[in-house]
């Protein structure tokens, strides 16, 4: 039920121990940007994606892209996923936003192309099949709150995450769907004051405006989001997939087709008269 209701709006495997998985874009340099996790024991089911690009806090880069494009299309496609969480390696930061030191070197043409493949990842997580979770203990500015926006729930450190689309004060504009899942997330006026003046929020703040579901107070790990997130992920497991509700509903009503109630009901529709059922 999880991919189809999370489509709508908008099976256990065997335990085994923490799985991780780097995951670097064809000729990528240096260490991967990403790793996935495959969670096991009561938390099976739950897969993270762990942003790990500390000297440039997140920023999202064209490796960093190309790396988050590769694992969601490997995990689309992975029916053992049922929860997919994003998360931050680096203290204090979930993804500091685009990397503008990157962006200042290329073409006007390739800042389009960028920003198109930007935006393609914001959809890719948007349409993911699974339930999507964004775990934010640190800075989500700009992309990195697109990104955030993109996932169907969000949980934030309280006074530690600190939230903006702020690119007015860059000369930019949102470019990566902030413009329309802001609005769709807190109403047309409220997004345009916060577009317009590049306002931070605190965890708190965005919490009391609805922009996350929820806030935690932070821990001396830096991680306290995570872990709500991680606990609200549990919460989702449980959930029967469609495709098992339907056949069991399918069961179930075959098993009412040949009773006596059932003839009994639509005569008495008919007949427009009160049914008198027998158990049969």
């Amino acid at each position: 039920m999880l991919r189809a209701l999370t489509r709508a709006l908008r099976l256990p495997r065997p335990w085994r121990p923490l799985q991780t998985r780097s995951c670097a874009s064809d000729g990528a340099a240096g260490d991967p940007e990403i790793q996935v996790r495959v969670l096991a024991g009561p938390d099976q089911g739950i897969t993270e994606i762990l942003m790990n690009r500390p000297s440039a806090r997140n920023a999202l880069g064209n490796v960093l892209v190309s790396e988050l494009l590769e694992a969601l299309a490997r995990l689309r496609e992975d029916q053992q996923v049922r929860v997919l969480l994003f998360r931050s390696g680096v203290k204090g930061v979930f993804c500091a936003g685009a990397d503008l030191k990157e962006r200042e070197q290329m073409s006007e043409a390739e800042v389009g192309i960028f920003v198109q493949r930007l935006r393609g990842l914001m959809n890719e997580i948007a349409a993911f099949p699974a339930p999507t979770i964004a775990a934010m203990d640190g800075f989500a500015l700009g992309g990195g709150l697109e990104l955030a926006l993109a996932c169907d729930l969000r949980v934030a450190a309280a006074s530690s995450a600190v939230m903006g689309l702020i690119e007015t004060t860059r000369g930019l504009l949102p470019g990566a769907g902030g413009t329309q899942r802001l609005p769709r997330c807190l109403g047309v006026a409220l997004a345009k004051e916060l577009i317009f003046t590049g306002r931070r929020l605190s965890g708190a703040q965005a919490q009391a405006l609805g922009l996350v579901n929820h806030t935690v107070p932070q821990n001396e790990e830096g991680n306290a989001a995570y872990h709500r997130a991680r606990a609200l992920a549990q919460e989702i497991l449980p959930q029967v997939d469609i495709a098992s509700g339907m056949a069991i509903e399918g069961i179930c009503y075959a098993q009412n087709i040949p009773t006596q109630d059932r003839l009994e009901g639509m005569a008495a529709f008919r007949e427009k008269r009160p049914p008198r059922f027998v158990g049969k």
